[in-house]
């Protein structure tokens, strides 16, 4: 792996900020670099404007175990998250984890005529109840790394006849998913997924009610070539009439980075992450800190070190506070000494404990 890390990433910080942007790898931004120029003599489409995204779509189902004519194009979680609410009926209950990223939340949220209800992520499971429609969760919690009980969730909905959506976004390219298991899933691919940022997934399982395709455009049609005037006369039959027209570059540069990560393989980077990430818990409690508990995550959140931010800034080590708490991801382009370099300089800075 650290190999595969000096070859494709050479960052000048110590980056340890992955649940909120991934880094590029080097063959993606060659290849952005030389499809920007080409641009100059073939516009902004390209010479081919719906190869990279295909490959790109094909590489993702196959990292996440979905069928690729069930997978559609977006730009944006929130988006897609906003298809599923928009298709439910007057009055459905949907069933979300409380505090869960906005982009899932927020769509479901401001539909009129649903009702929403929150429960605690560990007990979400035992909230789904008769007349819940549909019930939701990221697989990875983006404050704090939580993983959810997804066997549970599953279990529940089919008891009580609910449908399943999946936010896959903090835990596709590193969490073996398989994203067949739901009825409909979600995925920003600009985190661990490495993509550049506009890249995002929506995975619509063929049993599951297919929701209407209300922001369809020209991509969309059976043949985009026909689809250009007046309203699409036939929509493409899979999940492809769900896609939004996409940007292109952002598409030339995920066709590199999955490409990538199906050559290391998710199982290797699941192992190589959460090992640095129990180094750092490890380190964490000989310093006399407390993470939030998240076992078998890549993401380490810890309340007290929230001050902590802005001097580990200065020393090139970028991290995140969320909710006032540190948090960090460890990916396939951190190494030990990464991890090590962290905790000495938390060890200097010598911070409250709580």
């Amino acid at each position: 792996m650290e190999r595969l890390a000096g070859a494709e990433f050479a960052p000048e910080t110590t980056y340890l900020n992955t649940p909120g942007s991934g880094l590029l790898p080097a063959r993606t931004i060659d290849a952005l670099r030389d499809e920007a120029v080409a641009s100059a003599s073939y516009g902004s489409m390209g010479r081919d404007y719906f190869g990279p995204a295909a490959a790109a779509r094909a590489s993702f189902a196959r990292l996440v175990g979905a069928a690729p004519d069930r997978v559609a194009i977006g730009s944006s979680v929130a988006v897609s998250t906003a298809l599923i609410a928009a298709s439910l009926p007057e009055g459905a209950e949907v069933l979300l984890p409380e505090g869960d990223f906005s982009s899932l939340v927020n769509p479901f949220a401001v539909r009129a005529g649903l009702r929403l209800r929150t429960a605690p992520l560990e007990g979400l499971a035992d909230a789904v109840r008769p007349g819940t429609a549909l019930v939701g969760c990221s697989a990875v919690q983006a404050l704090d790394g939580r993983i959810a009980d997804l066997a549970a969730v599953r279990e529940a909905a089919r008891t009580h006849g609910a449908r399943t959506l999946l936010d896959m976004t903090q835990a596709a390219g590193w969490l073996p998913l398989d994203a067949g298991q739901y009825d409909y899933a979600v995925c920003g691919a600009y985190k661990w997924l490495l993509c550049p940022r506009g890249t995002s997934f929506l995975v619509v399982a063929e049993d599951a009610p297919q929701p209407p395709a209300f922001h369809a455009g020209w991509v969309a049609g059976a043949d985009p070539g026909e689809a250009n005037y007046g309203p699409v006369a036939r929509l493409a039959e899979d999940a492809r009439r769900y896609d939004e027209p996409h940007g292109h570059l952002v598409h030339v540069g995920a066709q590199c980075s999955l490409a990538l990560l199906e050559e290391v393989g998710v199982a290797a980077v699941h192992a190589h992450d959460t090992a640095l990430a129990e180094r750092y818990r490890a380190g964490l409690a000989e310093l006399g800190y407390a993470p939030l508990p998240a076992p078998g995550s890549a993401i380490v959140t810890v309340p007290a070190l929230a001050e902590a931010h802005e001097p580990l800034a200065r020393e090139g080590v970028l991290v995140a506070v969320r909710a006032g708490k540190l948090r960090a991801g460890f990916h396939l382009y951190n190494t030990a000494d990464d991890v090590d370099r962290l905790l000495a300089l938390l060890k200097r800075l010598d911070l409250p404990r709580s």
